[in-house]
């Protein structure tokens, strides 16, 4: 199983998946990232943001090279 984005090859901090993310839907990638920080912090308590992070760096495409 896997979801049709890909992570980000030329944009990525750690793994590409929010860079992947905003460049699949067209968002400014440091405002995804910011966002994306913003939630975990909230939700730090359960661990969901990081969880989430892991799970769609197993379900998404591999960057392409090139």
């Amino acid at each position: 199983m896997h979801i049709p984005i890909k992570r980000s090859k030329t944009n990525q901090l750690f793994a590409g998946v929010i860079a992947g993310f905003a460049e699949h839907f067209g968002w400014n990638v440091a405002l995804a990232r910011v966002l994306y920080v913003v939630l975990t912090l909230f939700l730090s308590v359960t661990g969901l943001g990081i969880i989430a992070y892991l799970v769609m760096w197993m379900l998404m495409e591999e960057p392409v090279e090139g």
